[in-house]
């Protein structure tokens, strides 16, 4: 596999790995709100 292939293809893997915490963050964050629960506070060093 070529150096640009490999770097495609960590890409194409990050993006998804994205998208998946994207869409969990967004599930929980839904039912935090349909349950009534304050979200949770940034982990400190985080903006």
């Amino acid at each position: 596999m070529s150096d640009d292939t490999k770097e495609a293809s960590r890409e194409e893997r990050l993006a998804a790995q994205l998208r998946e915490n994207l869409r969990r963050r967004k599930a929980q964050a839904r039912a935090m709100k349909e349950s009534g629960e304050a979200p949770l506070p940034k982990p400190p060093g985080k903006s």
